[in-house]
């Protein structure tokens, strides 16, 4: 077709910066929420994530995955997260609230 790319002119991207990279994984009970909490996190701090696992099969995992490219911010953004503890996740949450 006429819109169509002469095939010696296509350039292959074969960049691996999107690769999925699982940053999380759990088939443990809470693992979905776990997961899901992780996730939230990740896209408040700018970081693309996606839940990955099905909710019908609970004996498989739950996985978070981000790009190759954002794994290593997003390993210290958990790590900062894990460190920080609960108590750091209500002083958040109290102070998002105030600014309604």
């Amino acid at each position: 077709m006429a819109q169509d790319p002469e095939p010696d002119k296509v350039e292959a991207d074969d960049s691996s910066d999107m690769d999925p990279v699982t940053l999380f994984s759990s088939s443990t009970v809470d693992g979905e929420m776990e997961a899901n909490n992780i996730h939230f996190m990740l896209e408040a701090a700018g970081i693309h994530s996606v839940v990955v696992g099905p909710s019908m099969i609970p004996s498989l995992d739950f996985q978070v995955q981000v790009p190759h490219s954002e794994a290593a911010e997003a390993e210290r953004v958990l790590a900062e997260a894990c460190a920080a503890g609960p108590e750091a996740a209500a002083e958040a949450e109290a102070a998002s609230e105030e600014g309604q």
